[in-house]
């Protein structure tokens, strides 16, 4: 008796203390490609993101809240632009946190949450939107309270360059085409070594109201600057693991439905960048 005892208690399922899925479900999730998921820029849903000027889309970041974090834990965004995070974690039965230095996009998630989310789910999971620098306000987070944090960072100053891409869907349509002109706003340091190190000094103030073992998941890209090619994703995971997280992987985000782009042609080779990274640390 002892020993079926024994042999039950060894074939027990494991407990997952990770996140609510079960193996079918946790599997695909694991795959280093994603396709982007996205409503579409005629959705009424996608009115608001579109108004940012790199936003990202809330599916695929609640992929990442299924996988990361389990029912009614707390996911963070301390660059939470105009929500896309908070729509995530409301859907997905999680509270959100989220931190906006511009005035405008802080008020436009709160107006994204009302007008894209069920009452009912933003009664039963509340999302907060703090307008301020995440310097000031992430210490002010309770200590390990967050299971999650998620975001897609400031580019650098990437944004402030108008090429074809950016004339003809910013520029022509009237809409914003840098994150503001804000002193405090990272992506306005002029030099790359400056702005990585600063990024990376932000995002590891998230480790005091991060739990251990919650993970820290960057949403990012690669990027042309004149002649020079920059490996963001690259440069960021290394400063984060030199403040204390663990690089635990990296998946690739292909973004198919994006438009083609004549770059360098025909003096040059210039990537139309169809892919971003999602960096995934650990604490």
């Amino acid at each position: 008796m002892a020993v079926a005892t024994a042999i039950k208690k060894k074939r027990a399922a494991p407990i997952n203390k990770l996140n609510d899925l079960v193996a079918k479900e946790w599997i695909p999730e694991t795959v280093s490609v994603w396709v982007q998921r996205g409503l579409g820029k005629g959705h009424e849903h996608a009115q608001i993101e579109k108004l940012h000027p790199a936003p990202f889309s809330f599916q695929d970041i609640a992929r990442l809240i299924r996988f990361f974090t389990k029912a009614g834990e707390i996911v963070l965004d301390p660059f939470v632009g105009v929500g896309s995070t908070l729509k995530a974690a409301a859907i997905e039965g999680r509270s959100g946190v989220g931190i906006e230095l511009n005035k405008k996009y802080a008020k436009l998630a709160q107006d994204r949450l009302s007008t894209e989310v069920d009452r009912a789910i933003l009664h039963a999971n509340p999302q907060r939107v703090i307008h301020g620098d995440a310097r000031k306000a992430l210490p002010k987070l309770a200590k390990d309270s967050v299971k999650l944090v998620v975001t897609s960072p400031p580019y650098w100053n990437i944004l402030h360059k108008k090429d074809h891409k950016a004339k003809q869907e910013r520029v022509a349509r009237d809409l914003d085409t840098q994150y503001s002109d804000d002193p405090a706003d990272l992506g306005n340091i002029r030099e790359y070594s400056t702005f990585v190190s600063e990024l990376a000094d932000t995002l590891a103030l998230t480790r005091e109201c991060l739990a251990d073992g919650g993970h820290l998941c960057l949403v990012v890209g690669d990027f042309r600057h004149k002649s020079n090619y920059f490996m963001f994703h690259a440069d960021i995971a290394r400063e984060m693991e030199t403040r204390g997280f663990t690089l635990k992987g990296i998946k690739i985000l292909y973004q198919r439905h994006k438009r083609v782009f004549p770059y360098g042609f025909p003096y040059s080779y210039v990537p139309n960048m169809h892919h971003q990274y999602i960096v995934i640390l650990a604490k």
